[in-house]
């Protein structure tokens, strides 16, 4: 992700609100004692308050959670973990300037800081392979649009509304092919795989044809997937996520200071890395479901941000078990919600005799106005999303360099 694509990003205002901000709770507490206790306390306290704020409500009416009515893993709630991200940042790097200025971070602070600036750095590849992950989902909301649009238009349906259709879908179906996938998941790629001809003619039932159709749309799976990514081709989300929460351990009782702070920005950097990798289509996102990629699961008891994060683990995790999602290309809601609609339109357009008529033709505009009801909610959330991963990009690399700056400045 270029820096230059970075334009003033810093200075939008947010999409969403806490309630308070974790930057105007510490403005709240300003009349507290000071010292690097007072503000550890806060720091924890706030970044609890921000990690509760992403529970989705278990019971209607209220006080099941704050995710404010987003389901888990959808756009809207993935940006708001990303938000929340943010403000727990800024949060940290206002109680390690404060502690600087107090002259209370020793050597062994300073190394923590630069431990977590690596670490994080190690994200943003991370952040690559999302952006582009959205923008695959973005050509397929475009695919999609295309064949519900065909079928809308005013009049009769005719063949070469229902060819080029199933033109779309069949070429949707080939990026819809998860890598872990690719023969034999059933549903939308299989019904398209034996009609991707019909727009040139009626389809074969020769063995031959079909083993070479079948070739055929594998060969352009495999070419759309490498030439998808920023990442190169043999980048791993698996071995990334690996890497982002290798040593990330609790801190022993005896260590205080920067300790506590560290490890908690590191527990939420693994949890949105691996969140994102799991939304969106990305290189080796399936292995990188695994329950071993969370990150190590906190004593509950130790820290007050502890139980919000262990149930968002305990959350995603179950959103990857889920038996309809297994085979998926991505945990995002919306794309589930696509894959569904599509299959529905791809049936009723299997089922529909020609020329269409009377309940045929009903089903057909039916599923093609679901489909693009899905379109227009995708497009609508898909670029803010975008936006909001690359403001994260920035973000880690912003802190890195001025780490880097502080430094320098330190040993001089």
């Amino acid at each position: 992700m270029p820096l230059t694509e970075h334009q003033g990003s810093s200075s939008s205002p947010s999409p969403f609100s806490f309630g308070r901000s974790l930057l105007s709770l510490r403005r709240d507490h300003v009349t507290m004692p000071s010292g690097e206790e007072a503000d550890l306390e806060a720091f924890q306290r706030h970044f609890a308050a921000s990690l509760g704020e992403l529970l989705p409500g278990e019971v209607e009416g209220g006080g099941g959670g704050g995710g404010g009515g987003e389901e888990i893993l959808s756009v809207a709630w993935i940006r708001r973990l990303l938000e929340a991200f943010i403000l727990c940042q800024e949060e940290f790097r206002v109680f390690v300037a404060q502690a600087r200025r107090r002259g209370a971070l020793p050597a062994a602070g300073e190394k923590l800081v630069v431990e977590f600036h690596e670490r994080a750095v190690k994200a943003l590849d991370v952040c690559n392979a999302a952006r582009d992950g959205v923008d695959q989902v973005r050509r397929w909301e475009r695919l999609a649009d295309i064949a519900a649009s065909v079928l809308l238009a005013p009049g009769e349906i005719h063949e070469g509304q229902l060819r080029r259709a199933r033109k779309a879908l069949s070429d949707l179906a080939v990026l819809l092919v998860d890598d872990t996938a690719a023969s034999g998941t059933g549903g939308v790629a299989s019904f398209l795989a034996s009609h991707r001809n019909r727009s040139f003619g009626r389809a074969r039932a020769s063995p031959s044809r079909a083993s070479l159709t079948g070739a055929t749309s594998a060969t352009s799976s495999s070419h759309f997937r490498s030439l998808s990514w920023s990442v190169s081709r043999v980048w791993s989300a698996s071995r990334q996520l690996q890497a982002i929460g290798a040593g990330l351990a609790a801190p022993r009782a005896h260590e205080a200071g920067l300790a506590a702070p560290v490890y908690a920005m590191g527990c939420v950097l693994h949890l949105v890395a691996w969140a994102l990798v799991a939304a969106v289509p990305c290189p080796d996102r399936s292995t990188a479901l695994q329950a071993h990629h969370l990150p190590a699961a906190p004593p509950r008891a130790a820290f007050p941000w502890a139980p919000p994060l262990l149930t968002l683990q305990e959350r995603l995790a179950e959103e990857g078990k889920r038996k309809d999602r297994r085979n998926s290309c991505g945990l995002l809601k919306e794309i589930h919600v696509l894959e569904k609609s599509t299959q529905k339109l791809a049936d009723a357009i299997d089922a529909a005799p020609i020329p269409l008529f009377g309940d045929r033709e009903a089903d057909v505009r039916e599923a093609a106005a679901e489909l693009a009801a899905v379109c227009a909610a995708m497009r609508d959330g898909l670029e803010p999303l975008e936006r909001q991963v690359r403001e994260v990009f920035h973000r880690i690399v912003r802190s890195r360099v001025e780490g880097l700056d502080s430094s320098m400045h330190n040993a001089d």
